[in-house]
């Protein structure tokens, strides 16, 4: 066998961790649709917050094994649009848009699913773009694990509240076109990517996940909606920290444009 060939052929495992990860983040994507095909809702959800886990940890193993490829962001994007996008269209369509609202729930999960394939395609578009340092802070739009979760808000709340209220059919085809609207639109959202913790301050944080996980044995649904409540609430942060230093930017570009055509004029009058 030719050396070329048999190189080609043989990866090492290490370059294929990644893509396991993708793979089972689309598993478990498709299988919150068998959940909620058996009526077992909470299995449902739970899956489609593995997808989540999964989807944030294959990007970050592809970077420090150094097994990142073209096929790998591929196969990324469409375990994505089918556990963030057709995933939870579906098991809220199950759960209760199909009831009340017939063929206008399934438009609305039309909707919703279509805004999460443009937001990851507007996404793997812009990953080439020159941006400044500021700029990778932010997501255009809300990033879609965290819209496909949201989007369950009601469902969750559904899990720990005495009432049929949050199963309302109208109720939840109100939030899943609001989440559609935040996925596909450019409003600025926070990466938690991006995130850097100050060493002083690295104790203290570990000592809030400690807390964070015994909540999370014992209230895992109470802590999944103050998570996603708090979430949402840092989006007029975003916003506005956005707008300022997207300003100061344009400041600094003003100030070099009057530099250079300063240069210009004194090597004009020379």
């Amino acid at each position: 066998m030719p050396m070329g060939r048999r190189n080609f052929r043989e990866l090492p495992i290490n370059s294929l961790i990644p893509n396991m990860l993708t793979t089972l983040a689309l598993c478990a994507g498709l299988t919150s649709v068998r959940f909620a095909l058996e009526g077992r809702w909470e299995m449902s959800v739970a899956a489609i917050l593995a997808a989540g886990v999964l989807d944030g940890l294959d990007g970050r193993m592809a970077r420090l094994l150094k097994g990142s490829s073209k096929f790998g962001a591929e196969l990324d994007s469409l375990s994505d649009f089918v556990s963030f996008g057709v995933a939870p269209a579906l098991v809220l369509y199950l759960w209760t848009l199909n009831t009340g609202l017939g063929g206008l729930g399934w438009i609305i999960a039309l909707i919703f699913t279509v805004s999460c394939g443009l937001r990851l395609a507007r996404f793997n578009a812009m990953m080439d773009d020159d941006v400044p340092e500021w700029e990778g802070r932010y997501f255009t739009g809300i990033a879609a694990p965290a819209g496909a979760s949201i989007s369950l808000l009601f469902m969750v709340i559904s899990f720990y509240a005495d009432t049929d209220f949050f199963r309302s059919d109208i109720l939840n085809a109100g939030w899943l076109l609001f989440m559609a609207f935040l996925m596909a639109s450019r409003i600025p959202t926070f990466s938690i990517k991006r995130v850097r913790i100050p060493r002083k301050y690295i104790i203290a944080m570990l000592m809030v996940v400690g807390g964070l996980a015994a909540v999370m044995a014992s209230y895992p649904w109470e802590l999944l909606t103050v998570i996603a409540l708090v979430y949402l609430g840092t989006i007029p942060f975003a916003i506005a920290t956005h707008k300022r230093l997207a300003k100061e930017e344009a400041t600094k570009e003003a100030r070099k444009s009057e530099n250079v055509t300063d240069l210009e004029s004194s090597d004009a009058k020379k």
